[in-house]
């Protein structure tokens, strides 16, 4: 149900208590000190009042039905006071539990949910928990949970499956003067999940940051197509234990058990760490809005101890140290004392133990000035010769004079170990990230530098794929079904080699010598339990099970995703070339990653695949063979990526009214050139209609946002045709639904030059039987009052339109799709 009825969670007008003893206890004093300012009403038989607040003997007696329950009761009495309160018009209840050895376990505790979540559903009633630590919503006065110190009010969510790591996390959080818009422990997540909460936050104004403890996944799609919107628009971090040894992820030991996790909040625009400690400096970090492009830290320090401290930490977490061009070691070396002049390789550079403020000033301008370095990081030890809030205060006066120049703050943090305290309040002062060591500051560098490269991964526009890649994926279906139907469950080399081929995979001759400069690489597709299917790269020949080099990624694979998975192998070094060596065809790589990619999405027959070795050289890749498992196919339409592959069975060609041949399907993410060259091409006036504003240019990211799609939740067709020897779009129309998968909001825009062929009206009726086909139940829309044209065609697909309060410039328009019938001559 995702966010339906969520707000009874957070934002109740009354409570009801249904519990007694010591858990009873702590839940009624939090719920009574929370500040809560509607009814609280306990419902405990035989007790007249707890504390100042009248108490009542049942449910039935309660004056008023409660938006939230708050519940601790046996198990075995959770599915009749469901039933119950939902009987009474409650929209939500949250079961907050102990470790009671009379809890349910096993199949009893599966019964109990199940008899749960039946007592809900026809009321539409939303259950948290079971056995969870309970919720808050500080801005609202809620706190009902077994939490043992209030947070402060705060824009920082905090969801976990822990009670525990939940109860951690306020007490560090109160040392450190945090405070949360939300703390919700998920307990059991019998109803309300993952997916709920990222829906729901990510709607929520008072959250700036959402952070989750995760360690157990429900529904793999459901939680990534909402935390890739989240993640949009919030900052989003997700600790998760399990970085266990390697080798127990797969069958062969290319990956550990944790990697799928990895790939999924990577793929999801999350950031991941590892312990609570790392989860605020994280947050701190992110919410400090540096900007930063790359990897590269340039390191500055009075003490050579505390820099290789700082780089070491930087290269364990995936950067480099910064090498500064010859114009800036030119300037530095003007600053720098005899005997310290930097040489050798890049390493941290060292003003020298008695470095006075103004070394650290002007060695920092240069370092500023520096186009080879993304951040910088100043060190500054303890020393009885120079004063270190001077030498703070320079930093903070170079900073402020470069913002000024260049009208943006640069990317600076700081680590001074010397007059801590002081050095803070002036950091803190001139927005400077400040930590405790410089190892510390090394990592949260690396928490910008990596959440930057998932975020340009949700938006990354790839090149489009070679025209020749059709692959025959009868001819594959065809193979397999001849193996399975001899009862065999895995192919021979000749079919496995028929299956490559029928994907375009280009295969070595049999019995020929590998090319001299190839590197052996291993490429597969695994089944994770819970993610579906699974991309594995990495280091490949025999000895690949124990080098330990594979990584993960979720289909479907673009170029753009293919390259980022390669470039987190440590073979990605070897294939670049190396002592005389020369560099494999990197794009030949990634295109066979896209291949398989197409070949996990098109066949679940496939149930493991293995390449070992592709052979990557400078002339291309050439396949040896594969190592097939297979299984009998699963019912059309079983989901089972976790993320929606692009849905090529909506693609069609039609003929518009002026005889033109245009080819109707959905939007690609490379079709962001084409999008904007539509945009572009349509008169001020009409672009101003559709968006709602004046707009003389389309950047990137606008245009990313209407190309990147989660097709689970969102569909945009393209209407395209041939204009002077290449592809354009003419068109486009588009839905995005809520996350109750209830009702859905269009948008349409077809090129000025184009009006009057019908082919407004024709995307229109397509989107609208798509949705239906999807099972939503309303299309609306918002239409400016002077955009007669789309207001006429409104009427005429039978949208009903009423005026927006307080919008006297908006009509509203909505269709119902109930019972509606096919518009178009194609039904989705």
């Amino acid at each position: 149900m995702s966010v339906r009825n969520l707000d009874a969670l957070f934002r109740p007008a009354s409570i009801a208590l249904i519990a007694e003893g010591p858990v009873g206890a702590v839940l009624a004093r939090n719920l009574f000190a929370g500040g809560f300012d509607g009814p609280v009403m306990p419902v405990i038989p035989g007790t007249r009042s707890v504390g100042s607040a009248l108490a009542y003997p049942s449910i039935a007696a309660l004056p008023m039905a409660p938006d939230l329950a708050v519940i601790a009761a046996p198990p075995d009495a959770l599915p009749g006071l469901v039933a119950e309160l939902g009987g009474r018009g409650t929209r939500a209840v949250a079961i907050v539990g102990t470790d009671r050895p009379a809890a349910a376990k096993g199949s009893e505790a599966a019964r109990l949910r199940q008899a749960m979540l039946d007592a809900a559903r026809p009321h539409l009633l939303r259950i948290l928990g079971p056995d969870g630590f309970g919720l808050m919503a500080p801005h609202h006065g809620v706190n009902a949970s077994l939490g043992h110190v209030a947070p402060q009010a705060g824009d920082l969510a905090f969801v976990s499956q822990s009670g525990a790591v939940a109860a951690a996390v306020l007490d560090r959080a109160t040392r450190r003067g945090i405070g949360f818009s939300h703390v919700v422990s998920l307990g059991g997540m019998a109803d309300v999940d993952f997916g709920d909460m990222l829906d729901w936050l990510a709607a929520d104004a008072r959250t700036r940051a959402v952070l989750l403890h995760v360690e157990t996944i429900p529904h793999a799609r459901k939680f990534l197509s909402a935390a890739r919107i989240a993640s949009r628009t919030k900052l989003a971090v997700v600790i998760r234990p399990g970085r266990g040894a390697p080798g127990a992820g797969d069958a062969d030991g290319l990956i550990g058990p944790d990697a799928v996790y990895d790939a999924a909040f990577r793929r999801a625009g999350m950031l991941r760490v590892f312990d609570l400690a790392e989860l605020f400096d994280a947050v701190e970090t992110l919410a400090s809005g540096l900007k930063v492009h790359g990897e590269r830290l340039a390191i500055l320090t009075n003490g050579s101890g505390l820099g290789l401290l700082a780089a070491e930490a930087l290269a364990e977490a995936g950067g480099a140290v910064a090498a500064p061009a010859p114009a800036t070691m030119a300037r530095l070396r003007q600053v720098l004392p005899p005997g310290l002049e930097r040489a050798g390789p890049p390493g941290p550079i060292d003003l020298g133990d008695a470095a006075p403020a103004d070394r650290f000033a002007r060695a920092l301008e240069a370092l500023l000035a520096d186009p080879g370095r993304d951040a910088v990081l100043v060190i500054n030890g303890p020393s009885a010769i120079a004063d270190p809030v001077e030498a703070a205060r320079a930093v903070t006066g170079a900073v402020a004079g470069a913002t000024k120049r260049d009208g943006r703050r640069p990317p600076v943090l700081a680590s001074w170990l010397g007059a801590a305290a002081e050095a803070g309040h002036l950091f803190a002062e001139a927005h400077i990230p400040a930590y405790d060591t410089p190892g510390q500051a090394a990592r949260a560098f690396m928490h910008l530098a990596r959440h930057r490269r998932n975020q340009v991964l949700l938006m990354q526009t790839p090149p489009a794929l070679p025209e020749e890649f059709q692959p025959d994926t009868e001819a594959a279906q065809a193979t397999i079904a001849a193996a399975l139907a001899e009862g065999r469950a895995e192919l021979t080399p000749a079919e496995a080699r028929a299956v490559l081929d029928a994907y375009r995979i280009p295969l070595a001759p049999e019995g020929e010598a590998p090319p001299a400069d190839a590197h052996p690489l291993v490429l597969g597709i695994d089944e994770d339990p819970l993610f579906g299917p699974v991309l594995l790269f990495g280091q490949g020949g025999a000895a690949a099970e124990l080098l330990h080099d594979g990584v993960a990624a979720l289909p479907p694979l673009n170029a753009v995703l293919a390259r980022d998975l390669m470039m987190r192998a440590r073979v990605w070094r070897l294939l670049q070339g190396y002592r005389g060596r020369p560099p494999a065809d990197l794009d030949a790589v990634a295109l066979t990653l896209v291949k398989l990619s197409q070949l996990a999405a098109d066949l679940s027959e496939v149930a493991a695949l293995r390449i070992n070795p592709l052979l990557a050289g400078a002339g291309g890749v050439l396949a040896t063979g594969a190592a097939i498992r297979v299984r009998p196919p699963l019912p059309a339409g079983t989901p089972r990526l976790a993320i929606r592959p692009y849905p090529q069975r909506l693609v069609q060609h039609l003929t518009l009214r002026d005889g033109r041949e245009i080819t109707l399907r959905p939007v690609r993410p490379e079709d962001e050139p084409a999008i904007r060259d539509m945009l572009q091409r349509s008169s001020p006036d009409d672009v101003r209609l559709r968006f709602f504003s004046a707009m003389r240019s389309f950047s990137h990211e606008f245009a990313a946002r209407l190309t990147q799609l989660d097709y689970d939740r969102e569909m945009a067709l393209a209407a395209e045709a041939e204009e002077d020897g290449r592809r354009v779009i003419l068109g486009a129309v588009r839905i995005i639904a809520d996350p109750d998968g209830e009702t859905a909001e269009y948008g349409i825009m077809v090129r000025s030059d184009l009006k009057g062929r019908g082919l407004g009206h024709r995307l229109m009726t397509e989107i609208i039987d798509y949705a239906r086909s999807r099972g939503l139940k309303r299309i609306f829309g918002e239409v400016l009052r002077e955009n007669t044209g789309m207001l006429r065609m409104a009427a005429e697909l039978g949208f009903a339109r009423a005026d927006v309060p307080d919008e006297p410039g908006i009509i509203h328009v909505t269709i119902s799709l109930d019972g509606l019938p096919a518009l178009s001559q194609h039904s989705a």
